[in-house]
């Protein structure tokens, strides 16, 4: 992203991050920048993996967004949304716990959206609903989501605004991906299979489930599902048919397990992002449709086990 260029990287780098130059990711080749969230802070990377800063929040990130403006916007703790300019000052904040109705409510809040007309859509776990909110934290609209046993955690991962207007929500407790109408009705709804496992807990490889993450829509009207805990990624077409998917231990000497952030680039290659997989593993990867790897990226120093929010900065944005 073009505001996201050399300025900035040096500004946020001298306020956010000292000595960053010893510590460096491992990367296959050099192919791309990353950013990428664990250990209560988000990380940027050049493309040989050079820790280029690191801005501390002290807190959980399971969501950031690169703005067109060069700023970052991000989360602070499971409520607070803050921007912070590339030189270190938060710019905008918005507290859901606080704002709108929601004083003395249990919520989460996993995913978020600055949209084109310059509001931002949250979605409120707990809460059980999706709203959009001016610059100055007026809500504008609110819609309700629809989920078995609401869970302040677990209502919702992912989700985005379609370019109709839509929203592509992934419920993850339901392990169930839905399409809302800007009213608030249901679309088109996928539940995730199971393919034929049974569930296992835990959050590693060894765990085994349907909580499904991230969800894009692709230009073909297909759907493209990361199935976090599924160990896998599937692509559905609208009447719900399975037509490409990439299961746990497809990619040789590369083990799946929370499979969260998804990328589509240009030339059709998806990264994925390889959550809780363990230290041997790498957080990033660029495959091919024909299930070729073409590029990993692992950090367990700056980064660690725990790293579900990650993007290349070749997309610009966290998806």
């Amino acid at each position: 992203m073009s505001g996201w260029g050399n300025r900035i990287l040096i500004a946020m780098a001298a306020i956010a991050f000292c000595g960053s130059s010893l510590l460096a990711a491992e990367v296959s080749s050099s192919r791309h920048a990353v950013i990428a969230a664990d250990k209560g802070r988000i990380s940027r990377f050049n493309e040989e993996g050079k820790l280029i800063w690191s801005y501390d929040l002290k807190s959980s990130i399971h969501h950031f967004e690169l703005l067109s403006n060069g700023n970052l916007l991000t989360q602070q703790h499971y409520s607070k949304l803050i921007e912070i300019h590339p030189s270190g000052r938060i710019v905008w904040t918005y507290d859901s716990s606080t704002a709108n109705g929601n004083e003395g409510k249990q919520l989460e809040v996993h995913t978020f959206q600055r949209l084109e007309n310059g509001h931002t859509m949250i979605v409120e776990n707990g809460v059980g609903r999706i709203i959009e909110i001016d610059a100055d934290g007026k809500l504008v609209k609110s819609i309700d989501y629809q989920v078995s046993k609401p869970n302040a955690h677990s209502d919702v991962r992912r989700a985005h605004q379609l370019d109709n207007g839509n929203y592509l929500v992934c419920h993850e407790a339901d392990g169930r991906v839905v399409e809302y109408s800007g009213d608030g009705g249901i679309v088109w709804s996928f539940d995730v299979p199971l393919f034929g496992k049974e569930r296992r807990g835990g959050h590693g490889p060894e765990a085994f489930g349907n909580q499904v993450y991230n969800a894009l829509r692709l230009k073909n009207g297909n759907t493209l599902i990361a199935t976090g805990n599924g160990h896998s990624v599937i692509e559905v077409t609208p009447a719900k048919e399975i037509v490409w998917e990439l299961h746990q231990n497809d990619l040789p000497g590369i083990t799946l397990a929370w499979v969260t952030s998804l990328e589509v680039l240009e030339n059709g290659n998806l990264i994925i992002g390889n959550c809780h997989a363990g230290p041997d593993q790498p957080q990033l990867i660029e495959v091919s449709r024909d299930k070729t790897v073409l590029w990993t990226f692992k950090d367990h120093q700056t980064l660690g086990n725990d790293t579900a929010a990650s993007a290349t900065v070749t997309t610009g944005t966290l998806r």
